[in-house]
């Protein structure tokens, strides 16, 4: 079954997912984006009961935990006992897809007003712009080198969606003629706290990994960007502001001889830019969005800039 398209011109397609949860797909990411913020909003208000979990992805937003299907408890010891737990697991079930249809049929009529930045603290993200793609980066956005750290650093961003290594958000809010495609060639290996540039998306790697993005700098202490320890255990949860700070480095050096470029010496070939797709993020179907990036660990060393931290950001 699936519920069509919105009355008005946004327009969503919502789609069952087993009995308890609901797929909402979206035209594009912003207006998935602007989706998420009023389903959060209705939750904060109350206005959401029944979603136990909200998972948003780079184009749809999936709803979990419609209803109330709590386990039968107890074992039966008769028939008589058997069937009465039956006909009560099936009567919960019809209930659970009536309270999902039901949620389906409202998302179709619910205004979403358009995403806006709200005055709320942000994350903010020291780093040092000392990235191996600096130059590539630069001429993409007809620039000079020097000026890439500044125009990074300038722009408001926002946790659209996480997904593919724990801790790894997918940030928005560059302008179209600042995006950049994917490396032809991928790396076999980007040091963890490389911040990164992909189509429409600013990303931090929180673990060493191989990637196929294009490297400006790095954050000095990625492991803060997951804490098991922590609670909540990611730094960058969908939703969240973030600002980057750009920090000098405690020697002026070349970028050839910066820490992130020194990591990634021994792995990268070399390629040219190419105009292919820009990352590859995938529906999200379960309880994180997945994408083209990170993998295993290892945090990096390096010079002594503070810590991420919040404060206001109007």
């Amino acid at each position: 079954m699936t519920w069509g398209v919105g009355s008005d011109a946004y327009g969503i397609r919502v789609l069952p997912a087993g009995p308890h949860a609901l797929l909402v797909e979206l035209a594009d990411g912003e207006r998935a984006e602007a989706f998420h913020a009023e389903v959060l909003r209705r939750r904060e208000r109350g206005a959401l009961p029944g979603v136990r979990e909200i998972v948003p992805g780079a184009r749809t937003v999936l709803l979990d935990g419609i209803g109330h299907h709590e386990q039968a408890g107890g074992s039966a010891s008769t028939a008589r006992d058997r069937l009465d737990r039956d006909r009560l697991a099936r009567d919960r079930l019809a209930r659970d897809r009536l309270a999902r249809d039901r949620l389906a049929r409202d998302l179709l009529s619910w205004p979403v007003p358009p995403l806006r930045h709200e005055e709320r603290d942000a994350v903010e993200i020291p780093v040092v712009y000392d990235g191996p793609d600096l130059a590539e980066v630069a001429a993409l956005w007809g620039v000079g080198v020097d000026e890439v750290g500044g125009l990074h650093s300038r722009t408001a961003f926002r946790v659209a969606f996480c997904g593919f290594a724990p801790g790894f958000g997918y940030l928005t809010g560059l302008p179209e003629r600042l995006h950049v495609p994917r490396r032809t060639t991928p790396r076999t290996r980007v040091p963890a706290g490389a911040v990164a540039l992909a189509g429409p998306y600013t990303g931090v790697y929180p673990r060493v990994s191989p990637g196929g993005w294009q490297l400006i700098g790095r954050m000095v202490e990625p492991a803060a960007l997951w804490d098991p320890d922590r609670e909540p255990a990611a730094l960058l949860a969908p939703g969240t502001r973030v600002r980057f700070v750009a920090s000098a480095p405690v020697a002026a050096s070349p970028v050839a001889a910066s820490p992130l470029a020194s990591g990634l010496a021994a792995s990268t070939p070399t390629a040219s830019t190419s105009t292919a797709s820009p990352p590859r993020a995938s529906t999200s179907t379960a309880s994180t969005s997945t994408a083209s990036t990170p993998t295993a660990s290892t945090p990096t060393a390096s010079a002594p800039v503070p810590p991420p931290r919040t404060e206001a950001h109007g």
